[in-house]
């Protein structure tokens, strides 16, 4: 069996608090109105999302100037102020 490298990004500790940041987003989702699932909902599920997703990606490129435009991406989206 071939063994995994490990994973950069599961090193940082603020993908670690953006991984919290996307349960708590769940948590907090799942208590919104049924009529909102496929609206607001879902829009913040997405959004919370994509902050860690985007830091991963960006682990992964090669130039410096693409890491910061992923690293970019993620440090504007705002979901909630906690």
């Amino acid at each position: 069996m071939k063994q995994q490298k490990e994973r950069p990004h599961k090193r940082l500790d603020l993908w670690k608090k953006a991984i919290e940041m996307v349960a708590r987003v769940y948590e907090v989702t799942k208590e919104f109105p049924k009529e909102e699932i496929y609206g607001l909902t879902s829009q913040l599920r997405r959004a919370a999302i994509s902050v860690p997703s985007n830091m991963a990606e960006g682990l992964t490129r090669r130039s410096v100037a693409e890491k910061l435009d992923f690293f970019n991406i993620s440090q504007t989206i705002k979901v909630f102020p906690w």
